[in-house]
């Protein structure tokens, strides 16, 4: 059986056995070994070059490679360099800071104690100045007290025979048997006190028992038999004059001691 096409021309085609049939079969061998032959040559040729492009590209990748790694390492060690030297001139401005801070904490207590030790000082100065000027002051206040003891002793008493005057009137006034001629005498009799003794007078009680007198109409309930629940303005009189006997002794003191 041929394996050649029909319509090709006769001797075109290879065909089995050609050469033992006296044929020319080897010419068409030779046809398929050339262009198999230029067909290795060039798979070889390309192959070749292939290799060396290959070769060049992966020397050129490995010295940009190499070039990348030392600009890295370069870098690296810059960055490293410059972070030490970064490091230590923060370590020596931070040592400066510390002395200088230790220098500040170092003066503030030195001067903290010397302002303790004049304060001190002072306090003692004061002291002694306080001690030599009290010791005429006291001498003065106690002279002074002294002579006004006699006059609070008598206001004391006057007060004491007012209290129970008064506290005898408000009875009065309260009670429904007592005459009232008796309070209007009592009444009386306490005015002229208050206008003829020298301690009443300082104490201005004339005005103030003729408020009593007119306004005070306080008195407890009917079966009361305390006399010291009835009145009230004269009970506020009686403590403001005990007041005044005081204030009037220390003013009398001040007084002296100013006029030394």
């Amino acid at each position: 059986i041929s394996m050649n096409n029909l319509n090709d021309p006769p001797n075109w085609n290879i065909r089995p056995n050609s050469r033992a049939d006296g044929g020319d079969g080897s010419r068409w061998n030779y046809a398929l070994l050339v262009p198999m032959l230029g067909l290795a040559a060039f798979r070889w040729i390309w192959s070749r070059e292939s290799r060396k492009e290959i070769e060049k590209e992966r020397e050129a990748y490995r010295q940009r490679t190499v070039a990348f790694q030392q600009d890295l390492e370069a870098r690296y060690h810059a960055t490293i360099a410059e972070s030490r030297r970064a490091v230590a001139h923060l370590s020596l401005e931070l040592e400066k800071e510390q002395n200088r801070t230790t220098s500040y904490r170092e003066a503030l207590i030195s001067q903290g104690r010397k302002l303790v030790e004049e304060k001190k000082l002072l306090e003692q100065e004061r002291a002694q100045v306080l001690q030599e000027r009290r010791q005429p002051l006291r001498s003065a206040y106690l002279r002074c007290l002294g002579q006004e003891e006699d006059w609070q002793r008598r206001a004391r008493l006057l007060l004491s025979e007012f209290e129970a005057a008064l506290t005898e009137r408000q009875s009065i006034y309260c009670s429904l048997v007592l005459p009232r001629r008796r309070r209007l005498e009592l009444e009386k009799s306490l005015l002229v006190r208050a206008s003829t003794d020298p301690v009443a007078a300082d104490l201005e009680m004339a005005a103030g028992l003729t408020d009593i007198f007119k306004h005070d109409t306080h008195c407890g309930d009917v079966w009361n038999t305390n006399k010291r629940q009835n009145g009230r303005l004269m009970w506020l009189y009686l403590r403001y004059w005990e007041l005044i006997v005081e204030l009037k002794k220390f003013k009398q003191v001040e007084k002296a001691i100013l006029e030394k």
